[in-house]
């Protein structure tokens, strides 16, 4: 007999939700976690300026009423550190503690068709064996670590975004270089820029960063707490997971340019991601995207003094949302700072890093400092992380080609392995709190199923998941996504092949979807 009849991994939003909801329903499940506490992806990026892109009131859980009408965000986007205080009251209000196991990564789990179940190898040498599996690993939890030439010469500190130091960083009066600008890179500039002797900021893509607006919500959040159940119905069923304003933003062919112009104008002024549901076709209509495209870029050179430096950091070779926007707190303002320089290593690429500091073309450019954004093998790396296997098969050489998947939930060949928010599932194109709890309550209501029916293995069919990967390729390929190197096509990892990562048709659509699945008898399943 397994010790556990369910292993989760990872103790961020998704495991802390599958182990309270697991146990609600009589199942004896464990989390191994590879950090020191709870928290996930908010615990390791604890970098300056680390902050939710997705409003605070709708990133968070839904499942309890109490909980909602308790806790009380300070801010629209809440910053790291009450993110993570948030989930550890989460995890002390229900107790979930005393089933973790922190400090321990799982470094293979194997299959064992005779007893069917998993075995998972820790790197302590540890194992658990248990019925089911669930990877609640995360889909930007996999740093991506390129190697530059000299690093370990540098004299002065280096510090990662993903790894920041527990007890921070002492950059005052400091000379610091960063190192990337997506998310990451843009909230660490903008947050270190007014104590920093000098900053040099070395950049490879410019990013669309619209503003968050963001502000203290105190009389906000009391009013939605009086219907706080509408809202995450809304949730549910909306494209991104969270509403943004109206139900179906309009077809930008049905408006004249004085609609567009006013469109585009309260978007941009609201903040936030909804500016990319000023019309609903912007990733499908070439013109749309380019009208919402002019006006960010516009916009971008009326905040930077230096025209030159505007330029640099105007995003002209791809479409705009095709790559992950940036929602900013006063980003571009931090170049017109005396202190603060922007070099293009596509004209200055980095060549390497001396003792001294960074050598970029034939310039060497001293610094006591170095941070490195350099961004995530996001969706497939932490599952490829895991020495997974089933027999002769691996999950790394079956997704070799791209990851295979029916619903972004489970992968042909590997019983009983479940993935919240897996590749092909909504994940990083909503809000992830969204879909966590989608995925939870699904994999949940199967797992019961099969306990209620006297079942051991579930496994999706071959040809239910070559149709769930034809069906996601050809979604996105009806987008603009294909024309920007970004991480939802898995560009940004040299030798990862390209595909596209997250399923393009929406958070309400794709619920539906796995409703139906369930209601059938959970369809494109193979239950033993």
């Amino acid at each position: 007999m397994p010790d556990r009849d369910v292993l989760i991994i990872g103790a961020g939003f998704s495991g802390l939700y599958q182990l309270h909801k697991l146990r609600q329903l009589g199942f004896d499940a464990q989390i191994v976690e590879a950090g020191p506490q709870v928290g996930g992806t908010w615990y390791w990026n604890r970098y300056p300026g680390a902050r939710c892109d997705i409003e605070s009131i709708g990133y968070s859980y839904s499942f309890d009423h109490e909980l909602q009408q308790e806790w009380n965000w300070s801010e629209r986007y809440a910053a790291q550190p009450e993110i993570l205080a948030y989930l550890e009251h989460v995890a002390d209000r229900l107790d979930l503690r005393k089933d973790i196991t922190f400090d321990t990564r799982v470094q293979s789990l194997v299959f064992d068709d005779a007893d069917d179940c998993w075995t998972a190898t820790t790197g302590n040498g540890s194992t658990i064996s248990a019925r089911f599996v669930v990877a609640a690993t995360g889909c930007l939890s996999k740093p991506l670590t390129p190697t530059f030439d000299g690093l370990d010469d540098f004299t002065g500190d280096v510090h990662w975004t993903w790894d920041w130091p527990a007890g921070g960083a002492d950059l005052a009066g400091k000379r610091v270089a960063v190192i990337g600008t997506g998310s990451s890179g843009v909230q660490t500039i903008t947050a270190i820029a007014p104590v920093v002797g000098s900053m040099t900021v070395f950049q490879r893509t410019p990013t669309y960063a619209v503003p968050a607006q963001n502000r203290r919500i105190d009389e906000e959040l009391a009013e939605l707490k009086t219907h706080y159940d509408d809202f995450r119905a809304e949730s549910r069923l909306s494209v991104g997971g969270f509403p943004c304003g109206d139900e179906l933003p309009p077809f930008f062919e049905d408006l004249d340019d004085v609609r567009i112009r006013s469109e585009l104008e309260v978007r941009y002024g609201n903040g936030g991601l909804c500016f990319q549901q000023s019309f609903r076709d912007l990733l499908q209509n070439e013109e749309a995207n380019a009208r919402a495209a002019e006006y960010v870029r516009n916009r971008i050179s009326e905040k930077v003094d230096d025209p030159a430096v505007a330029e640099k950091l105007t995003p002209r070779t791809y479409p705009i949302a095709a790559k992950r926007m940036c929602v900013d707190t006063g980003y571009y303002e931090v170049y017109n700072q005396d202190n603060v320089a922007l070099i293009d290593v596509n004209e200055q690429p980095i060549r390497r890093i001396t003792p001294r500091g960074i050598l970029a073309g034939d310039t060497e450019h001293e610094f006591d400092v170095i941070i490195l954004a350099t961004g995530f093998d996001a969706m497939t790396g932490a599952l490829e992380a895991i020495d997974i296997s089933h027999g002769a098969q691996t999950l790394r050489d079956k997704w070799s080609d791209g990851p295979r998947t029916y619903l972004g939930l489970m992968s042909a060949g590997f019983p009983n392995l479940f993935t919240v928010t897996g590749p092909q599932s909504p994940s990083v194109l909503s809000n992830m709190v969204t879909s966590i709890e989608t995925h939870v309550e699904w994999i949940s209501a199967a797992l019961e199923y099969l306990h209620e029916h006297g079942l051991t293995r579930i496994e999706p069919d071959v040809a239910a998941e070559d149709n769930w990967v034809n069906t996601t390729n050809d979604a996105a390929d009806m987008t603009l996504l294909g024309q920007a190197p970004s991480w939802y096509m898995g560009a940004n990892v040299p030798g990862k092949p390209r595909a596209a990562l997250p399923f393009v048709g929406g958070v309400g659509v794709y619920q539906q979807i796995l409703d139906g699945v369930a209601v059938t008898g959970y369809h494109g399943f193979e239950l033993v």
